[in-house]
């Protein structure tokens, strides 16, 4: 029982570590560390899918984490809970800089948080993990995690107090909108370069499939009927097109599409995708987005003001198990 207390292992693998420690405390918990190491290492390559998302402020700090695990009903197990509570507990006492340093930090029972994970490990049979760690740092603090699956937690900085309901709803805004960043000028360029390129190669598309499906309805074809090979072959079969008209189909969309390729203005394409970055910055940015927790079309720059003209968001993090 002593063992089990200090290790959190299953009774017979406590009985059968004093058993080979020659009832040598220390040890036997060499032993069950090994063991967990042992099991971690066999499940290496399984999904943690499962798990729990655990947040504590103190003042003027706030961690999120969450201990990762395979199944469902591992996740709901009380130990598995307790270890996770144990691991937000350790990290708002410490407020480690990173993930590596959290896993360094010492629990209650003298074990590292990697050693504890391991333990759970070994215990269960099944593969845990130390999925997620953040640290916030903000005059004013909020955390929120959903509380009908635990899977799903967020924390929002602010650059002062703010009443109790903005900062709720915009936690939650966090939690269920997933913003990127806090403004378009937060945004990182990586990310704006993604959807850049992603935008110019959308726009060239749209704009070839709108010259060839005028070109194809001017010659007396459905777009529709044609707009890949297997429904050009399915059409055929069901006497939909002809031969003759699938083959006219087909030089079209040769010719007719490589023609506007070539020839596609620059400056409108630049524009269209210049639109398309804007509203995705409106769409994923935390202020720009349409704030949920009110009734009208307000952004949620808009309600924060309205509650507070001088509160700002100053930084937030959030992570999910289901993303």
């Amino acid at each position: 029982m002593k063992l089990r207390k200090m290790t959190s292992a299953g009774m017979m693998d406590c009985k059968k570590a004093l058993e080979e420690a020659e009832g040598d405390f220390n040890k036997a918990m060499g032993i069950i560390r090994e063991k967990g190491k042992l099991v971690a290492a066999k499940r290496a390559d399984r999904e943690t899918s499962e798990g729990a998302v655990k947040a504590r402020v103190a003042g003027s700090k706030a961690i999120l984490v969450c201990l990762g695990c395979e199944t469902d009903f591992v996740s709901r197990n009380s130990d598995f809970q307790d270890l996770a509570n144990a691991i937000a507990d350790v990290a708002i006492a410490n407020c480690p800089a990173d993930l590596e340093g959290l896993k360094a930090c010492k629990m209650a029972d003298g074990f590292t948080v990697a050693e504890a994970v391991e333990a759970q490990t070994g215990k269960t049979g099944e593969k845990h993990v130390l999925a997620y760690y953040a640290l916030v740092e903000a005059p004013f603090v909020i955390e929120y995690i959903h509380t009908l699956n635990g899977k799903l937690g967020a924390l929002v900085g602010f650059n002062k107090p703010v009443p109790a309901d903005i900062a709720k709803g915009i936690v939650m805004q966090v939690a269920s909108m997933n913003p990127v960043a806090i403004s378009p000028a937060d945004c990182p360029a990586e990310v704006l370069e993604n959807e850049k390129k992603v935008a110019v190669e959308k726009t060239k598309e749209e704009q070839v499939q709108k010259a060839v499906d005028a070109a194809l309805k001017k010659a007396g074809i459905n777009p529709n009927l044609v707009d890949s090979e297997d429904h050009i072959e399915s059409n055929i079969a069901k006497k939909w097109l002809t031969e003759e008209e699938a083959a006219k189909a087909r030089e079209i969309i040769k010719t007719v599409g490589a023609e506007k390729a070539a020839n596609l203005p620059a400056q409108m394409v630049e524009n269209i995708a210049n639109g398309r970055v804007q509203k995705f910055l409106k769409e994923n940015t935390l202020m720009e987005q349409e704030y949920q927790m009110a009734d009208d079309k307000k952004s949620v720059a808009q309600a924060l003001a309205a509650a507070d003209k001088d509160a700002q968001v100053v930084a937030f993090r959030r992570f999910s198990l289901n993303d």
